[in-house]
């Protein structure tokens, strides 16, 4: 199955159906296919290099795969760059956080609306001639205030993004993505660097987000706490191939991903818990 185990399956928004990513003669990636239902949590895990960024990369536009196709909301996204992806619907946070540390956290969300901005840049610098324009300038700029305020960064919205505390700084790097208005949200490691007790705060962050914003919702994630937690149904890559899927219950004690995390020798029942 590439699906949930339900006997009235939910509507699929993503999916990825045969990809396969080819560097030279490395497989990163090996005839993938993966349905996402509509309004779900759901988890990409495996060991490092396990190609989870690769299939993020895939759908997002960054990679064109080597074969397969992806399919989000009836549109085909094989061979679109990441820009007209992320108009489909589709945003997505990085493992290493990429904002533009020298602008305000409030430019920082703009930039973010830019996709969606039906003027030019340049007819805001004549505010008189294209009025139009400077209104939808104005727009723009409540809308990121009110995603900060959301997302409990309203205060900093003046602040260098440089200058934020690093779990602050993956709140941005969100509020970016949710402005440009997505239907799904991509989150590559969003936990990562976080201590325990902001992990366990990161989920219900990560159900409201879904909640709030009507997302659905894949994340890549080491912190098995995390990834047992939130996610509804999980997804196992090892070596660029499928090897495991199900629900965390189910993930937990497969002696496939036992072996994949642990090595061949460790007994069944060691897998990453989260507890």
């Amino acid at each position: 199955m590439t699906g949930f185990e339900q006997s009235a399956s939910p509507k699929t928004v993503l999916e990825i159906k045969d990809v396969t990513l080819r560097f030279g003669g490395l497989v990163a990636v090996g005839d993938l296919s993966i349905n996402v239902p509509e309004g779900s949590i759901t988890g990409l895990i495996g060991p490092n290099g396990a190609g989870k960024t690769t299939v993020f990369n895939v759908v997002t536009g960054f990679y064109k795969p080597t074969k397969g196709s992806v399919d989000f909301m009836g549109k085909r996204l094989t061979g679109l760059p990441p820009h007209k992806v992320c108009e489909a619907g589709l945003s997505r946070t990085f493992q290493n956080i990429r904002l533009f540390h020298n602008e305000t956290v409030l430019e920082n969300v703009m930039i973010g609306s830019y996709v969606r901005q039906k003027g030019k840049w340049w007819q805001n610098l004549l505010p008189f001639v294209f009025p139009a324009a400077a209104r939808e300038e104005k727009e723009i700029r409540a809308a990121s205030m009110e995603l900060l305020s959301h997302l409990g960064l309203a205060e900093q919205a003046g602040a260098v993004s440089s200058s934020l505390p690093y779990g602050a700084q993956r709140r941005l790097e969100i509020a970016r993505a949710l402005a440009t208005r997505p239907k799904f949200l991509l989150l590559d490691e969003p936990a990562a660097g976080m201590n325990p007790q902001e992990s366990m705060e990161l989920l219900n962050f990560i159900r409201k987000l879904r909640d709030d914003f009507n997302l659905t919702i894949l994340l890549i994630e080491h912190d098995m706490k995390v990834v047992m937690g939130v996610c509804e149904y999980i997804w196992v890559l090892d070596r660029g191939m499928l090897i495991a899927e199900g629900s965390p219950e189910n993930i937990r004690t497969n002696p496939q991903v036992i072996e994949a995390y642990l090595g061949k020798d460790a007994p069944v029942g060691n897998a990453p818990s989260g507890e």
